[in-house]
Order: C-alpha cells, then structure tokens, then sequence
C-alpha cells in the first residue's frame, strides 16, 4: 500500500530511517522514494508492452523536478495543464515531443510556448480553443496537432469534486456536440486532427466505468472516421486509484492494460495514458511531529506541525491518510482526532486515530505523494515544507523548506 516499512519498530522507505530524515531535514516534510516511483511507472510500460503506447505522467499531481527527472529517464511522456507544468518538464529533461497539454483554460502564452516547443499534442475542451489554437498557429506559420477531450458522460463513482466525466462537469466537450467539433477541427487549415481524449475522474477503483467510457470513445472514433477524418491515438486519460487504507482493493493496472490493449488490438490506434496518482501517491510520506496532546476537551486532540496548508486533501475532500508513529515507543494507546495549527476547524489530518504517541514523537502520514505538496499554501504564512528523495541508502533534499524572509520577498509596504 505505501511504500515504508517497518524494522525493528521503525519506519523505513528504502534504505533510510524515516526518524532520522525527520531530524535532518525537520517536519512537516515530504519524503518520495524513487524505486517506488519507478517501479509504478514501469508497471504500465510492461503492461503495455506489446501496444504502441506512451504512458504520460500528470504532473498535477507531484510537480518537483526530482520527480519529474526520475520519469524522464525511464522515458516517460508527461501530461500538463499549464504553461508552468511545461516549463517544469523541461527544465527536468522531459522531451517536448512526449507532452500532451490537456486543461480548459489553457492563455494565449501558454499556446505560444507549447507550440515553440513542439509538444506531441492539445487534448482541446472546446470549439473557442479550437479556433483560438488555430489563429495562434497560423501566426507562428506552424500546424497544431489537436486531440478532442470528449466527455463521455459516464459516472465515475468517485468523489463529486474529482469527478470529471458526467455532462454537468466543466471538463470536456459534450457527447453530442463531438461530431461536429470534430468537423469544425478538421475544417481550421493550422490545426492536424491526430487523437481523441477522454478522462472520467479520479481515484477511480472500480473497472466498470472506464470499461464503460473505452467503448463510447471507441464507438465516437468510429464516427469520426466515417466522416473522413483519421484519428492515429486514443488517450483514455488517467484516474487510476490507489490503496490508501487497508480494506480498498487498488485498481489492478495489469488487468486494465491488459483490457486495453486487446480492445485496441486491430485497430491502428496508438494509446495514451496519462496516470499521475497511481505512480506517486503511494510512494510518499508527509513527515510531521507532535506538538501538543490536548486532552481536556470532549474528545483528545493530537496537535502537529502539519497542517492542511501542507496536506489539503483530508480538508478539501475528506480523504482519509494512514498515520502512524515514526517509531514503536512505550506508549499508552487512545483514539485521537490529528490536528493541524491553522485557525481552521477543517484543518484536520485524521479523525478517530488510535496512537501510541506523546508530545515530541514524530509521525508519518502515508501514500501522501499525490496532491499533497503541489497543493500546498502559505496560509498562516507557514513557510511551505522541505521534499526529499529517498534513493537507496541515500536522502537528497530536493527542495529546501521556505524561509519567513521567503514569504513576503516579492511584497512592498505602501510609503
């Protein structure tokens, strides 16, 4: 489920102690190991091997250039959705030809750059940004290659604000409207047709669903072509969920890859997948500390040094995170409501927790490597937390923490 374990009553992520990162780095802290990072992304490589396919990570969901360098290096594509996204990949040594650039907001600079860079493809989410690409590169002298983000209308049984594939979403072009932006894209003289998209939601643990937005892509393609207008790939997104407590069943990858690839077996598409969760949510920790026990109220409060301005999805989602001590110490054990510092009453990391812990004791709050730190805030100006790869036996600090001198540099006073 995560990627520590437990020695002699200590955790650990690969070769290091995960008290001793705690201590040299301090808390709150964001510890990802890369052989877990690998290791996720390769399962969809092997998986897909004998399909034409690239696996593009969603840099939505961990953007540190560490990070982004360890899946460069394997090959991988990346899927952004921003202009900053773009310019992260880059400076990581990812290949513009492997970036697909999804999002419905996408700025004219933003075109600009990506088509100056030469990325692979625009997952498109409306007619407006059709003609608007098309303007954009006909100025540039340059063709644009286009995919449809098609909304396939599907339920993708998952929490409502990570859910992206019903049409009363914002994400995507309608169902029914698909055939003739399609003629409009292959109309625009600057714009190349070569794909078609869809993305249902997130934290998806039940096949059905994206069984059930494979076939109406699929069946959406075939029309497509019957007016015409080749399609070469098919991007069915990411949404991909992982284990993060004991009794959820993750999503079997194999078996998904496996549905796909015979699926697509006949047909000339390539494949496009663009999982972020499922490649890192499992292989981080957000590294905390206890600060206070309050135990005078109606119930006992274990209050930290994180916060939800460094892990927000228990507060914006009500997700739940595993948390556990850092070390196994001789401690009585009660039931805890984990508690953050901010003048919040949403700041809360755990509900119900029963912990062996005391004031001063470090704690981990696991499969914390998705949307944990891209998420993060200065509210309260609290200085966002230091990340550190853990590779092998050895702990690299790839992003220091944020100063207090850091958080008001590009501030003025009024004279």
């Amino acid at each position: 489920m995560s990627a520590v374990r437990r020695v002699g009553g200590e955790l650990w992520m690969e070769g290091v102690r995960l008290s001793e990162v705690a201590s040299r780095f301090g808390t709150p802290c964001y510890a990802y190991s890369r052989a877990a990072i690998e290791s996720a992304w390769q399962a969809f490589d092997r998986a897909l091997a004998g399909t034409e396919h690239l696996v593009c990570y969603a840099v939505k969901a961990n953007s540190n250039l560490a990070v982004l360098g360890i899946l460069a290096r394997l090959g991988s594509g990346f899927d952004i959705v921003s202009g900053g996204e773009l310019a992260r990949v880059l400076a990581a040594g990812g290949r513009a030809d492997r970036v697909i650039f999804s999002g419905v907001g996408k700025g004219e600079d933003e075109i600009r750059a990506a088509l100056m860079a030469g990325i692979r493809c625009f997952n498109v989410e409306s007619e407006p940004e059709l003609e608007r690409l098309d303007a954009i590169a006909r100025a540039l002298g340059v063709r644009a290659p286009v995919s449809l983000r098609v909304n396939p209308d599907v339920d993708a049984r998952t929490h409502p604000y990570i859910s992206t594939g019903l049409k009363g979403n914002k994400f995507g072009i309608a169902h029914d409207r698909a055939l003739a932006a399609y003629g409009l894209a292959a109309s625009l003289p600057n714009l190349e047709v070569t794909g078609i998209d869809c993305h249902i939601g997130s934290q998806i643990l039940d096949m059905a669903p994206l069984e059930e937005a494979l076939e109406r892509v699929l069946e959406l393609a075939a029309a497509v072509a019957a007016r015409g207008i080749p399609l070469r790939h098919v991007d069915l997104g990411g949404g991909l969920g992982i284990r993060y407590r004991e009794e959820e069943e993750a999503l079997d990858i194999g078996r998904w890859c496996a549905t796909v690839a015979a699926r697509l077996a006949g047909t000339g598409y390539s494949l496009v997948l663009e999982p972020g969760r499922a490649i890192v949510g499992n292989a981080g920790v957000l590294l905390s500390r206890v600060e206070y026990l309050k135990l005078d109220k109606g119930k006992r409060f274990a209050i930290v040094d994180a916060s939800m301005s460094e892990l927000i999805r228990p507060a914006l989602y009500e997700a739940w995170h595993e948390i556990s001590p850092l070390a196994t110490l001789d401690r009585p054990e009660a039931a805890y409501d984990v508690v953050g510092p901010v003048c919040e009453s949403s700041d809360v990391l755990g509900t119900d927790r029963r912990l062996a812990i005391a004031p001063g004791d470090g704690i981990a709050i696991l499969s914390a490597g998705a949307y944990g730190m891209v998420m993060s805030s200065n509210y309260n100006s609290r200085p966002r937390p230091a990340e550190v790869v853990i590779d092998g036996d050895r702990a690299v600090q790839v992003r220091a923490r944020e100063t207090i001198d850091s958080l008001f540099a590009g501030e003025t006073t009024l004279d």
